[in-house]
């Protein structure tokens, strides 16, 4: 990618990319992860709230819906994202109770314990700092209770990838921060989540269109970085 491609903040970046952006697993990293992530969450989520932190459309937020979730609630920095969020689930014809509030990661407005699960798909890297967001996650989860977390791998920073898009004729980025295993390691034990399952998934060479233009070092690493993690009891 271009160095010279605008790097933006998540706010900034998803304001231009909400029109746009699509309401469903949209690139071969995104299939990647999703299919890692999905293997982590529980088929049966009956009787469950489910928070999706960085809902972003409401990817996750549907899987929970599909899987039985009593309630579901969907925070996100970007009002814009949340519209279209609304608009995605309205669509599904919802019969589950569901909310959508604004909120950054490391100060969600969600109670106390509310969450018997809580999901952040891809959205950890756009925050600096790595340890509020967990000790927020942790927070809203209940005791004993399930984050599922992902982000792009950090190999990939290491690579120069970038998360990019297109807005009105333009290439930005939306700025990201690497966070090491490491970093998730020593984060998790100070906040009070366990790390269960850590997966690195690879890209499948299905899901790259004839003729894309990318970079063919992603055939041999690593693209994305999941962690299912517990609230200590």
């Amino acid at each position: 990618m271009l160095h010279h491609t605008p790097i933006l903040d998540p706010a900034e970046a998803y304001a231009l990319w909400a029109p746009s952006y699509p309401a469903r697993a949209h690139n071969p990293v995104m299939l990647a992860e999703e299919r890692a992530m999905l293997g982590l969450l529980p088929q049966d989520l009956s009787g469950r709230n489910v928070l999706d932190a960085g809902c972003g459309t409401g990817r996750y937020m549907r899987y929970a819906m599909q899987r039985g979730a009593a309630r579901i609630a969907g925070v996100d920095l970007s009002p814009e994202m949340l519209l279209r969020a609304e608009a995605e689930l309205g669509a599904g014809h919802r019969r589950v109770s569901t909310e959508l509030m604004q909120g950054s990661l490391d100060d969600l407005p969600v109670t106390d314990a509310w969450a018997d699960l809580t999901v952040c798909g891809l959205a950890v890297g756009h925050v600096e700092q790595l340890e509020p967001v967990l000790a927020e996650l942790c927070r809203v989860t209940q005791p004993g209770g399930m984050v599922l977390c992902s982000d792009v791998h950090p190999i990939g920073h290491a690579l120069g990838w970038l998360r990019d898009f297109k807005a009105e004729g333009q290439r930005y980025a939306v700025r990201h921060t690497a966070h090491l295993y490491s970093d998730w390691h020593a984060a998790c034990a100070r906040v009070g989540l366990e790390i269960g399952s850590v997966l690195e998934p690879m890209l499948d060479p299905i899901d790259i269109p004839p003729g894309a233009n990318f970079d063919r070092a992603a055939l041999e690493v690593p693209v994305a970085l999941v962690f299912q993690l517990w609230r200590k009891p």
